[in-house]
């Protein structure tokens, strides 16, 4: 107790009080867990999806649909704020299934602007992305909460993106959609501990982590995060990155990469997923396959990775 009181005070010295009580609270519950507290047994067969941001392919939605089913994904990533039923005549035509939502408009108006009235409309933007997992009958809407940057510190992130989140559960809840906050390149979150600090405040089992295998590579290993996180992982993106190429030709230049051909240790990887994950959904965010032969090349590699966990 005094050593929490000892935090709490530097912490209100700082100018941190709202940011501090946030973690105490979340530290109290969640810092030193008992061992492997939150690790369960996979029940659930993992399944192959594709995140439709990266498909590159030429055509419409169904033509898309048909390819992505033709090189053997069982489900696809949708972005939000798209023609609802034009997406969910495809996903019907072809037998696809909806994994997830990508909130399409997480980054054009962010939970974290010193503007409430942009901030407001990132909430509404939510709202709707939760609404499009409902009609395409899936459970989860990939989010970034905010981004730290020259104008935004990082308390402000926090405490901005924690409001409005919190503001969020209710309609999550009541609609039964999970908020899935992803680890990004946004200069917040940079650990699974504070990750799990982050989502453990909201003290709901409609918030939780969309994981990202490949961009955590610059500053950390994606098996030991998924050990961290556990159970609160909602959803896995699975991506390359590779640091030989990050290092020489620029951090973003890291994706360009095959999938099993960077530096993501992918048996280690999956034996976590297998004891710790039990979403279901694997969702591959790699490249921008432009043809058949590249979806397929894709999905090709996404077995090898799933006969990894076998």
């Amino acid at each position: 107790m005094e050593r929490r009181n000892f935090i709490k005070k530097s912490l209100i010295a700082a100018g941190s009080l709202s940011l501090a009580d946030n973690l105490l609270m979340a530290t109290e519950r969640t810092a030193f867990p008992k061992e492997n507290a939150h690790l369960t047994q996979n029940t659930m067969p993992l399944r192959k999806s594709i995140m439709w941001g990266t498909v590159g392919l030429q055509g419409s939605v169904l033509e898309k649909c048909r390819a992505i089913k033709a090189a053997g994904f069982e489900g696809v990533e949708p972005n939000s704020h798209a023609d609802r039923k034009e997406m969910i005549d495809a996903m019907a035509a072809t037998g696809l299934k909806a994994s997830s939502v990508c909130n399409s408009k997480h980054w054009e108006k962010t939970m974290s602007d010193p503007d409430v009235e942009v901030r407001r409309e990132g909430i509404k933007n939510m709202i709707i992305a939760m609404e499009d997992a409902q009609a395409y009958g899936t459970d989860a809407v990939l989010l970034v909460p905010g981004r730290v940057n020259e104008n935004i510190t990082y308390e402000e992130c926090w405490n901005r993106s924690t409001e409005c989140i919190k503001e969020l559960v209710p309609t999550a809840e009541k609609m039964q959609i999970k908020i899935c906050i992803e680890n990004v390149w946004n200069n917040f979150l940079l650990s699974p501990i504070e990750m799990r600090m982050y989502i453990d405040q909201f003290n709901s089992k409609y918030v939780g982590s969309y994981f990202d295998c490949g961009n955590i590579l610059v500053y950390g290993w994606p098996e030991q995060w998924i050990k961290t996180l556990g159970d609160r992982i909602v959803r896995i993106h699975i991506k390359e990155f590779s640091k030989q190429i990050a290092d020489k030709q620029g951090r973003s230049a890291g994706f360009g990469v095959n999938l099993t051909e960077g530096d993501v240790r992918w048996q280690e990887v999956m034996n976590e997923i297998k004891d710790n994950y039990k979403g279901g959904w694997l969702t591959t965010e790699q490249g921008s396959s432009k043809t058949l032969d590249d979806l397929k090349d894709l999905s090709a590699r996404f077995d090898k990775i799933l006969a990894m966990c076998s």
